[in-house]
């Protein structure tokens, strides 16, 4: 009798914590509008090129810029992911755009990050512009820039077209990663 109380309690406590990191994983569920996004990502950028000269010499010579400021990541088995960003080209806003993920495995936790993919070619640009969700994994490689290669690499060794880096993560969950992420052109004023 015992031992059903507890594994009855056990499903309770995991149930009540998958409804708790869906609902934070839900909240930013409706598009802020453009004036948020645009200055959430000029925030975001000051972070990111004041932690990392390495990104800061790589948007001079960036065809385009897609930034997501605020990536919420959250799951207890079952997990998600979720943020909205722009796209800019020669520093202004030409787009809006938001990631989604969705994974399930041994994870439990919930984070907050953001993440910058420095689109270096006009290919690379004009495929993600063409796209109808670019879906991370398929398409364009991706090369992460972590801080013991931002520390090595310019743009003159810099070879491939397309190139992340994270920053600002907050929270308790193990990596961040981009593998399965899809992005989908949104029209946040709608």
């Amino acid at each position: 009798m015992e031992r059903t109380y507890v594994r009855v309690l056990k499903v309770t406590i995991h149930c009540l914590l998958i409804v708790i990191m869906m609902s934070l994983i839900q909240q930013p569920a409706f598009a802020g509008s453009a004036a948020e996004i645009d200055k959430e990502v000029e925030l975001a950028l000051e972070k990111l090129y004041a932690s990392s000269a390495t990104a800061q010499e790589f948007s001079t010579v960036a065809k385009g810029i897609l930034i997501f400021p605020d990536v919420i990541k959250a799951g207890l088995v079952i997990g998600g992911q979720y943020g909205e960003g722009a796209l800019l080209v020669k520093g202004k806003t030409v787009g809006y755009y938001n990631t989604v993920a969705a994974s399930y495995g041994l994870q439990a936790g919930a984070q907050s990050f953001g993440y910058a993919i420095f689109l270096m070619t006009d290919e690379a640009l004009k495929y993600l512009q063409e796209s109808s969700g670019w879906e991370i994994g398929v398409g364009p490689s991706i090369v992460v820039v972590d801080e013991g290669l931002a520390k090595s690499m310019t743009t003159s060794t810099a070879k491939d077209d397309i190139y992340a880096f994270f920053f600002g993560q907050k929270g308790l969950m193990a990596g961040i990663g981009l593998q399965g992420s899809k992005i989908t052109k949104i029209d946040p004023d709608k």
